[in-house]
């Protein structure tokens, strides 16, 4: 099976500049990209449920797989919401879709969000995952703007086997995420 543009250059350019900076021992203690997981919460739809079925219907296209609807986990009554009911949508990507999703969201994406400056380098967890949060889906080239009813944000978090923050903002660095001079 064909490599993805960015797996090809994971293999060809970041793995060695990896090794060289954290002289890695072992192969396997290189740090790789896991899984994406990108998590859509739809409030309104409490009150409206075509709300929900227009924001999965997006992340369908944003991400080519069709995600889990979440629900409420407890009843809050200040917002009229029952515990067991639909409030949002998620999807994890591995493999091959989480390259192509990379790809796009690194190179086409966020450079198209409005006085994009980059995204911020400390928003790891100690851990060595990112995550990032978008306010529009609206920088995404499959949306197509005139059918957007409402803007909806969402949540991207990037999981690496990496064993600190540093060695996966260098892997991140390295693959092509805009970071924040």
């Amino acid at each position: 099976m064909a490599k993805t543009r960015l797996q090809e250059k994971y293999l060809s350019e970041v793995v060695k500049g990896l090794v060289d900076k954290f002289q890695y021992k072992n192969v396997n203690e290189i740090p790789k990209v896991e899984k994406v997981i990108i998590n859509m919460g739809v409030g309104e739809a409490v009150a409206n449920a075509k709300a929900l079925e227009t924001a999965v219907s997006e992340l369908v296209t944003i991400a080519g797989q069709k995600p889990v609807i979440t629900k409420a986990k407890k009843s809050i009554a200040a917002f009229k919401l029952r515990a067991g009911m639909p409030i949002g949508a998620k999807v994890t990507l591995r493999g091959d879709r989480m390259y192509y999703f990379l790809d796009k969201l690194m190179n086409v994406a966020l450079p198209r969000v409005r006085d994009f400056r980059g995204v911020s380098a400390t928003s790891f967890d100690g851990r060595g995952n990112y995550a990032l949060g978008l306010k529009e889906q609206l920088i995404f080239p499959e949306i197509e703007y005139d059918k957007v009813d409402k803007v909806h944000g969402m949540d991207i978090i990037i999981v690496t086997t990496a064993k600190t923050d540093e060695e996966a903002r260098e892997l991140l660095r390295l693959m092509g995420m805009p970071f924040a001079a």
